[in-house]
């Protein structure tokens, strides 16, 4: 009988851990306490999934690897960041596959759904796990790889409605896993060569990410020539092949970190790429750019500096409410320094990160600014925006 555990309760763990939950007998573990603790009272504090389903008795929250021991199907979605020279940052993986190293026995089942560069599961991992045993991966214990595909704040592209990479090189239970890993996504692409769907994964965010770069140069293009860069979209848009992305800030925990992977290991084998990170040094540089072009507006509207000034939207990304890597509120916190009238604004976040960093809380309060700049528009901003009188300056960045 398979007894799953779900390591990592972030975005991607937390609902597999959840879907699992309808047929299984389930565990989530996570390093972070006050993470598990807020669990069990039913509380996500990105708002991704609802207290009833986090209240369902199948499943069981905690912080103790050893009480995960009696599970025999692990699934590792750690965050795999960067360090400050971009290098990858593997010290989740090396933790996790270490802790499950003591307590792995005959016939388990590991299955790594973090984003890596090829190799990392065969050549990294693997011989993590072996090393505070006698067991032996493929004979003892087995390992594969499914490739996360959560996007946060799409409710058109949600877990059971996406399609999922299985890579699992072994006959072992297969048709369990399979028949498991259906439960979780809307049909499963199936292969046997790990290191190939750990390349596929990471080149799709690569994409995505030089795709947006494109469109941040021709936006800054359009802004240096003083041309209309939406009515000049829009005509392109009209012919049949043209792929229409929008401009703006590129953080979160995929897209500006997932370039440097791919090129990390490019180097390692001798390969120069000239594309790749083309695209995500023109994003890094958009944080830079949008807070000069704050300035220069504040400059023109509030030359004494004496105006009520609010910073709408500071997460990362829009209807999103998690903080990590934002570059909003990047230029948010060094905007703060140089107006003293300033303030941010995100009624997407849970109350206590708002009053940890002394955000505006309320609609009322929320009323009484002259100056509204957005940085990430929340369809809840939009909708507050429009409550305002036209006494308001608002301004939408990037639009």
């Amino acid at each position: 009988m398979i007894k799953p555990c779900i390591i990592g309760l972030g975005y991607v763990g937390l609902p597999l851990l959840v879907n699992l939950s309808k047929k299984f007998n389930a565990t989530g573990f996570d390093i972070n306490k006050k993470r598990i603790n807020d669990l069990i009272n039913g509380k996500d504090i990105f708002n991704e999934v609802k207290k009833k389903d986090l209240k369902n008795k199948n499943i069981k929250f905690t912080s103790s690897i050893q009480s995960a021991k009696y599970s025999n199907l692990f699934i590792v979605a750690v965050p795999t960041p960067i360090h400050n020279n971009k290098n990858p940052d593997l010290r989740h993986l090396k933790d996790i596959c270490e802790k499950l190293s003591k307590i792995l026995k005959h016939k388990d089942i590991i299955i790594f759904e973090s984003t890596v560069y090829p190799g990392v599961t065969n050549d990294y991992c693997i011989p993590l796990l072996e090393k505070k045993n006698t067991l032996k991966e493929g004979k003892d214990f087995f390992v594969g790889y499914s490739p996360e595909r959560v996007n946060p704040g799409d409710t058109k592209h949600k877990l059971i409605q996406i399609n999922k990479i299985l890579a699992f090189p072994y006959e072992f239970r297969k048709k369990e896993l399979l028949k498991i890993y259906s439960l979780l996504s809307k049909k499963i692409i199936f292969t046997k060569n790990i290191k190939e769907a750990e390349t596929a994964k990471v080149i799709e965010n690569i994409q995505r990410d030089v795709n947006i770069g494109l469109i941040n140069e021709i936006y800054l293009f359009c802004k240096n020539l003083g041309l209309n860069y939406s009515n000049i979209i829009n005509l392109a848009s009209t012919k049949w092949n043209f792929i229409k992305f929008n401009p703006g800030l590129v953080g979160g925990h995929c897209l500006p970190i997932d370039p440097y992977y791919f090129s990390f290991i490019s180097k390692k084998n001798k390969f120069q790429t000239k594309i790749t990170l083309a695209g995500r040094n023109i994003n890094d540089s958009m944080a830079i750019t949008v807070k000069k072009q704050i300035i220069d507006f504040l400059k023109k509207y509030d030359p004494k500096n004496n105006k009520k000034i609010l910073i709408c939207g500071l997460t990362y990304k829009k209807n999103v409410a998690d903080l990590r890597n934002s570059l909003p509120m990047k230029i948010f916190s060094e905007l703060k320094k140089k107006y003293n009238k300033i303030k941010g604004y995100d009624p997407l976040l849970d109350r206590s990160i708002s009053e940890k960093y002394k955000f505006v809380n309320s609609l009322k309060e929320f009323k009484k600014f002259d100056i509204y700049i957005v940085l990430t528009n929340h369809s809840i901003i939009q909708k507050n925006l429009k409550k305002l009188n036209n006494s308001k300056k608002i301004i939408n960045i990037l639009n």
